[in-house]
């Protein structure tokens, strides 16, 4: 591979090195795995990068291809970026610069369209283009008061998917089928992870599964909080890890089980969209708390142009979007956007962005005018930015649901 800021990035293979570099990156962020993990089995073949010293791995960056599904329910070529870091020993060299540079590089070269990370610090990724394109939130819910609206739909039934076959087969296959915006593939190595989490006994959840006239298309897996101390406490509470809903009527079924559960004073969601409609279903609405909301899906559009084209727009006038990357400055440039399509141009732009900043609007999460008021976007003439918020416009927040 190449030299960024002086140190040579290579791919890292092999068991030994692959295995080396993954524990390079337990340890730049003190992490754990089961101990007898197969680290091999978490990573994917040539897409693990690494600088070495005296031939270890002392910074790394990796990636898996998957899908993003972009408004209009496209799903682009997606790299979800990951094992990333540097030992405490190699840090402000510039090896976390060499190391993103060079997986941009490649990423593209691979024809993905986006990319997107978890960002465990909020000052790294805004200088190679990366933004916060959704968000989550914390949430309680406390059963004492919290009954659903409305009768119970006669053609929804629940499962418990407890055995191997619903929750490494059924599972995956419902996240699959995700279609709306924000969300990602899980990819091989995500399931792998999880199966030897599961396997190694560090674990007390539950899943249940979903369906609606037969059709499997909802599930939630949860788990004790402090399951010692179950039976003696005073409030016991249930963690929701993951909650996948297709149909209005598995978010529905699964929240009134939830409810169900015997024993159970308040439930605790790990990760809900932000417009969450959860409160409007319920009699009681202050019986579910936002706890907090956090930045999910750090998004960067490696491909500027396939990524407009591949979303979709509202009807409206067409406005002109200066983009500038100087990190790709492939995509440097003027681009036309209306609902019928988008193109380059040479005429001059209704509004200027970097790339970062397109990032924002681009699923939803921003409008224009945000941007344009915080001094991340500039308009050229009145007009350019309600123009481009009518464009660019979704119904809902976007959210992907999915740690990777």
């Amino acid at each position: 591979m190449g030299e960024r800021t002086g140190h040579r990035v290579v791919v890292l293979e092999g068991r030994e090195l692959l295995d080396a570099g993954y524990r390079t990156f337990l340890r730049s962020l003190i992490g754990v795995v089961p101990r007898d993990a197969d680290l091999t089995e978490l990573v994917e073949p040539g897409r693990m990068i690494g600088v070495l010293d005296r031939g270890k791995p002392v910074g790394v960056a990796g990636s898996f291809p998957g899908w993003l599904v972009v408004p209009g329910g496209c799903r682009l070529p997606h790299a979800a970026v990951t094992h990333v870091g540097v030992l405490p020993t190699h840090r402000r060299m510039g090896i976390m610069t060499a190391l993103i540079a060079e997986q941009l590089t490649d990423i593209a070269a691979r024809g993905e369209v986006v990319a997107s990370l978890r960002a465990t610090e909020g000052t790294i990724y805004g200088r190679f283009g990366y933004a916060i394109a959704t968000r989550s939130a914390t949430a309680r819910l406390s059963l004492r008061h919290a009954n659903v609206y409305g009768p119970r739909n006669l053609e929804s039934s629940i499962s418990l998917g407890d055995n191997d076959n619903d929750r490494w087969q059924t599972v995956p296959a419902l996240c699959e089928r995700a279609q709306w915006v924000g969300a990602v593939s899980r990819h091989r190595q995500y399931w792998a992870l999880q199966r030897q989490v599961w396997d190694a006994g560090d674990h007390t959840s539950y899943t249940v599964i979903h369906s609606t006239n037969g059709i499997n298309d909802g599930f939630v897996v949860y788990e004790p909080i402090n399951p010692a101390d179950w039976f003696e406490a005073a409030t016991r509470s249930v963690r929701v890890s993951d909650f996948v809903a297709h149909t209005d009527s598995a978010h529905r079924g699964l929240i009134a089980h939830l409810l169900d559960l015997d024993g159970v004073d308040i439930i605790e969601f790990a990760s809900r969209a932000v417009d969450d409609p959860l409160p409007l279903m319920l009699t009681d609405s202050r019986a579910f708390t936002v706890t907090g909301v956090r930045d999910e899906t750090w998004l960067r559009l490696v491909d500027v142009e396939a990524a407009l084209q591949g979303r979709t727009y509202h009807d409206g006038p067409p406005v002109v979007i200066e983009v500038i990357d100087e990190q790709l400055p492939a995509n440097s440039g003027q681009y036309r956007v209306c609902a019928d399509g988008v193109a380059r141009t040479e005429t001059s732009a209704d509004l200027s962005v970097d790339v970062a900043a397109l990032a924002q609007v681009y699923l939803g999460d921003a409008m224009w005018w945000q941007l344009v008021m915080s001094g991340r976007a500039r308009a050229q003439h009145p007009g350019a930015v309600r123009k481009a918020d009518d464009l660019f416009a979704t119904s809902r927040l976007p959210f992907s649901g999915t740690e990777f």
